[in-house]
């Protein structure tokens, strides 16, 4: 049984630091990239970041690229989204994903979701 499960969500000013976290078990095998999506109630799920567990390379949605990285620790089988510079627009709830290959942008040929953990930003 595939889990992944996400911490480190809550509430920041603007400006402040957040750091999120996403421990998978039960993957099939290391196939799988990783990524961070976001959601607004209301609106489609959006694309925040992801990395590829063998590869390590990164990408970024536009709206975060410079302030947000993603970082994976292979031993731990856990991803981060360490958030810098936190805008009253990052407020959603974070979903730790999972896909086999790369993380297709739009979000809807994701294997794995995690249950979500809110990140509030307050002006």
């Amino acid at each position: 049984q595939v889990q992944l499960v996400e911490s480190g969500g809550g509430l920041a000013q603007a400006g402040a630091s957040m750091r999120l976290s996403c421990t998978a078990s039960g993957l099939p095998d290391s196939s799988y990239a990783m990524g961070w999506f976001r959601q607004v109630p209301g609106n489609d799920y959006e694309f925040v970041a992801a990395i590829r567990w063998s590869a390590e390379s990164t990408y970024y949605a536009d709206a975060v690229k410079g302030r947000f990285t993603i970082s994976s620790d292979n031993a731990k089988n856990t991803v981060y989204l360490q958030m810098n510079s936190l805008k009253p627009e990052d407020t959603a709830v974070y979903y730790c994903a999972a896909e086999r290959g790369i993380i297709r942008t739009l979000g809807r040929t994701i294997d794995y979701w995690g249950q979500g953990t809110q990140v509030t930003v307050s002006s």
